[in-house]
């Protein structure tokens, strides 16, 4: 007597494998919640307030959905006092991590005073470098594990020029500024600089005119009838 092939093993649906494991009502409605507001997280005041759980509610089920993996907890840069909570397919967005800057939610210093110094260095070697200059040396040293953008670049020298490390100033395009375009942003070093401490008036030919005691609005030395200053003037700023 022959025998019949034995069926084949029905498969489980590819999706099967994705759902989350069987959750209680307070459960799903929270997990539900919480993953709705993607990368931006949710805290717990208003997970209680939209769902109208009891506070004990609330704190078993969340432990219960991070204990399946469904959760994790993060720390919101803005309102650490906070908890917020955020399920795990997702990373938390800039405005709640606080961006490139920091890390576990706290302010990265030792990468800011990295920036900062690779900065200085790279526009002391230059003498006068554009945000475009300083950002191409930072990424070829290789110096960094990380990706840095220029924006982040940028923001670092703005602060050192704020703290007088640096000056950021427009390109006059002669001299030391023949590498770069006229009335370009561009930036030069301070440190044993005595010339670069007088600012953006070291740029213009009045800092740098024998004549200027005998220079008056209205006498026969000008600036109206200037032909320096009227060109500087005419500079693209």
């Amino acid at each position: 007597m022959s025998r019949l092939p034995p069926l084949p093993q029905k498969r489980p649906h590819p999706d099967s494998q994705a759902q989350p494991p069987s959750l209680s009502e307070p459960e799903r409605k929270l997990y539900e919640l919480i993953k709705s507001r993607t990368n931006m997280g949710i805290w717990t005041a208003d997970m209680k307030k939209e769902t109208g759980l009891q506070n004990n509610v609330v704190t078993k089920s969340l432990k219960l959905l991070q204990n399946k993996n469904l959760i994790k907890d993060v720390v919101n840069v803005h309102n650490k006092g906070r908890k917020y909570y955020m399920a795990v397919e997702f990373e938390p967005s800039k405005e709640v991590s606080g961006g490139s800057w920091y890390a576990d939610g706290n302010l990265d210093t030792d990468f800011i005073n990295i920036l900062r110094r690779m900065c200085v260095k790279h526009i002391e070697e230059r003498k006068v470098a554009t945000i475009e200059d300083v950002w191409k040396a930072i990424v070829a040293s290789r110096v960094l594990k990380v990706e840095c953008s220029m924006q982040q670049i940028l923001e670092i020298v703005r602060a050192l020029a704020l703290d007088k490390e640096i000056e950021e100033l427009k390109s006059t395009g002669v001299g030391e500024f023949s590498n770069v375009q006229a009335g370009k942003i561009c930036y030069r070093s301070l440190r044993g600089n005595q010339v670069a401490r007088a600012g953006y008036l070291s740029t213009i030919p009045c800092g740098v005119c024998p004549r200027i005691s005998e220079c008056t609005p209205d006498g026969v030395i000008s600036p109206k009838t200037c032909v320096y200053y009227n060109k500087w003037l005419k500079l693209d700023f």
